[in-house]
């Protein structure tokens, strides 16, 4: 499979989103509610409440990495797709005038229509630089492409 690049942007739908983050995130959720529950059911000592509670902050913390890990961005025909942590927003293509990743960035923000920028959380250079970087380049280049093309002529 080749890399897309400035002039070929991939096909279209496409999916970015940080996977080595998101496979430590949910390994580290999953492995702490396993660890919780298991003392919970251990520990003669606790009430049947105490173990309930237990398990709930279990839950509690396997729940908020499972939000953290939520992150992407889904290129479709129509538009773009944001999932940050908890909010969710369509744009069409038009509404994107410019995909930014700079350096020392935390991750991409779009420059959009209305004068505000946007964080994209499921572009982040945190674990694995070079693919965000790869993934940024990709989604520059398909707001690039489709930007051109739906321009009144």
């Amino acid at each position: 499979m080749s890399t897309p690049t400035a002039q070929q942007p991939p096909a279209l739908p496409v999916t970015f989103r940080p996977t080595h983050t998101r496979i430590v995130l949910l390994t580290v959720g999953a492995v702490m509610f396993l660890v919780i529950t298991a003392v919970a059911v251990t520990l003669e000592r606790l009430s049947t409440g105490e173990r309930i509670s237990f398990v709930f902050t279990a839950l509690l913390f396997l729940g908020v990495l499972w939000l953290l890990s939520r992150p992407k961005v889904v290129a479709e025909e129509s538009g773009v797709t944001v999932v940050n942590i908890t909010r969710v927003r369509r744009l069409e293509w038009a509404e994107i005038l410019r995909v930014n990743l700079r350096p020392g960035d935390p991750w991409v923000f779009l420059d959009l229509s209305d004068g505000t920028s946007l964080p994209v959380l499921g572009i982040q250079p945190g674990i694995a630089r070079q693919h965000a970087i790869t993934d940024a380049r990709a989604l520059r280049a398909l707001a690039d492409a489709r930007a051109g093309g739906s321009e009144p002529r």
